[in-house]
């Protein structure tokens, strides 16, 4: 509990960064669901990204990182935006964090020394894997509470497991298959994201990127890896119709045939994975 406490502090906590300007927080917000709203995410001094910001939810439960799985470590994973994303030198910044008294005394009872490039990391992976969804009005229908979602969203949840084909890459509870699936999106592309390709080398893994949770989905938009949908029905609907053709797209996205009212209980489905767990930002030391 200590080591998340400090992972909380230091998520929230602007003096991580390069100059000052933004914590880790700047992506990921509690209240879009753990993103940031943006189509392209940010980087410290206004640099923008070439993909969406995805969710921090249930992060700890991944075995790759990123879109395209490049980090093998949720910690390498910190690191690595801690540097590029932040604009962080680890040296300077630990050498500011171990300044803050509060800060000393926590790094010494956790780990029994002072803020590291190596530590810090843990402490805030630590902080992401206590972040897990729950408390979502599906989760209270699935334990029982009939009354905790509509007759559309219990509709909308047998067209997902079941005509839909949702669920073949959106596995519940999770939500995601944490694999890598082509889905057309880069099709037709003058420079396309070449994806999970990147880091295998298959020519099969073009443009496949990590299925991401749909846990609170329905506030983590603009959608798809690349930001390029701004609303849930309008990603559903591209889902379910097989998207664009691309020689390398999943075998699992054909066109579904979904009616528009198919189409909006799915969405009334996917709104009810909202999660409604009670969440406090940390004073900082």
């Amino acid at each position: 509990p200590e080591k998340a406490w400090l992972g909380k502090q230091l998520f929230f906590d602007k003096r991580l960064s390069g100059d000052g300007s933004m914590s880790c927080e700047g992506c990921h917000y509690r209240h879009l669901g753990w993103t940031d709203g943006l189509a392209l995410s940010r980087k410290v001094g206004g640099g923008i990204n070439t993909r969406h910001t995805p969710s921090v939810y249930n992060t700890g439960y991944y075995t790759a990182w990123y879109w395209e799985g490049r980090a093998k470590t949720l910690e390498g994973q910190i690191a690595a935006a801690w540097r590029a994303q932040i604009g962080a030198d680890p040296a300077k910044s630990t050498t500011a964090i171990a300044a803050i008294s509060g800060y000393k005394t926590q790094f010494q009872k956790v780990f029994g020394a002072d803020p590291s490039a190596d530590n810090v990391p843990k402490a805030i992976a630590a902080f992401l894997r206590t972040l897990n969804s729950g408390e979502a009005p599906w989760d209270r229908y699935a334990k029982g509470d009939k009354n905790a979602v509509s007759a559309d969203a219990v509709a909308g949840y047998d067209l997902f497991t079941g005509k839909g084909g949702c669920s073949g890459c959106h596995t519940p509870p999770l939500f995601s298959d944490s694999l890598f699936h082509n889905i057309g999106l880069e099709a037709g592309k003058a420079n396309p994201d070449a994806g999970r390709t990147a880091i295998t080398k298959d020519v099969k893994d073009t443009s496949a990127f990590k299925t991401p949770s749909l846990r609170s989905v329905a506030i983590s938009g603009p959608y798809f890896h690349d930001g390029s949908v701004a609303k849930l029905d309008d990603a559903v609907r591209y889902m379910a119709s097989g998207g664009k053709a691309d020689p390398n797209k999943s075998g699992l996205l054909i066109d579904r045939k979904l009616s528009d009212r198919e189409i909006n209980q799915i969405v009334a489905f996917l709104r009810t994975l909202t999660s409604e767990e009670t969440f406090e930002r940390p004073a900082l030391p």
